[in-house]
């Protein structure tokens, strides 16, 4: 009887693993080595090298920017070769493409979005956000209409977000700014143009004034409404710097074709006419400036 038990278990263990070594067998007899590469002419040889040339940094191009760990190269290469083989293939062309928007929206776009909602009454949310795209990809109305409702929803909560966050930041800075400016304005001697700017002559030159593309020889020394210098021509050298009148900032632009050559000049610039919303290092958004500024001269069209 013992026997007749150990017989049949080993029969069950047979039928047990007997199908899985055959499957192992059935896929090494699969697995086919690849047919040798000849090189027999010219542009075989050419050919070959050029390949093996076009891996020059991919390496680590894969390991960085695309997060690929390279004890899956085989896995890469077979999607490679895949890729190849199909690429007439209509249906393999729109799944790959959706591969590559994914990573673009997931390295990217999705990451600056978030980044800019940082630190503001709202947020990006991941999951509702692939939702979102997808659903209008799908021509999906159930919450908005048509995609300019959408784009318009979105960005006045972008502007109202950046508008909250401005303030918490820079509030202070641009109320300092614009008391100064304020009380700065009743001076003697400080006159206000049309767009804002402000500017005392301190001496008046009698050179030609400049056009808007005329390239400008000056001296100059830039500060902030408390008194912080932050840039001077005299930290470049002793010779004045050139530059055409209409690649700076705007009140510089403004004041620079008003100024004759020799003269000397003060301009209180506001924010919108400086570097407005943008962080400058020293220079913080929504700073007012203050610079003294000399026209030395006008270069010489070549």
């Amino acid at each position: 009887m013992k026997k007749t038990i150990i017989l049949a278990l080993a029969l069950v263990a047979g039928a047990v693993f007997t199908p899985t070594e055959a499957a192992k067998k059935q896929k090494k007899q699969k697995v086919q080595k690849e047919a040798p590469v000849l090189l027999v002419t010219g542009s075989d040889s050419l050919s070959y090298a050029a390949g093996i040339n076009a891996t020059d940094g991919l390496l680590p191009f894969l390991q960085q920017s695309m997060h690929v760990d390279t004890a899956y190269m085989a896995d890469f290469i077979q999607g490679l070769k895949e890729a190849i083989a199909s690429k007439d293939d209509p249906k393999k062309v729109a799944y790959r493409a959706g591969q590559n928007i994914a990573e673009q929206l997931e390295q990217r776009m999705l990451p600056g979005m978030k980044r800019e909602f940082t630190d503001t009454p709202d947020s990006i949310i991941d999951d509702v956000f692939f939702k979102g795209f997808f659903h209008a990809m799908q021509g999906d109305t159930t919450h908005f209409r048509d995609t300019r409702a959408s784009a318009q929803f979105f960005q006045q909560k972008q502007q109202q977000n950046r508008e909250a966050k401005n303030e918490r930041l820079y509030g202070e800075n641009r109320r300092a700014g614009e008391q100064f400016l304020a009380e700065n304005a009743k001076k003697e001697g400080v006159k206000t143009t049309v767009s804002g700017l402000q500017y005392k002559v301190i001496e008046q030159g009698t050179g030609d004034t400049p056009k808007a593309t005329d390239k400008v020889q000056v001296h100059y020394e830039g500060r902030l409404v408390d008194g912080t210098v932050f840039d001077s021509s005299k930290k470049h050298g002793d010779k004045p710097l050139s530059f055409e009148a209409n690649r700076v900032i705007k009140g510089w632009t403004e004041a620079l074709t008003m100024m004759p050559v020799g003269s000397k000049w003060q301009l209180y610039i506001p924010y919108n006419l400086a570097y407005g919303e943008r962080d400058m290092g020293n220079i913080k958004p929504f700073s007012a400036l203050i610079f003294d500024v000399e026209l030395v001269g006008i270069e010489e069209k070549k």
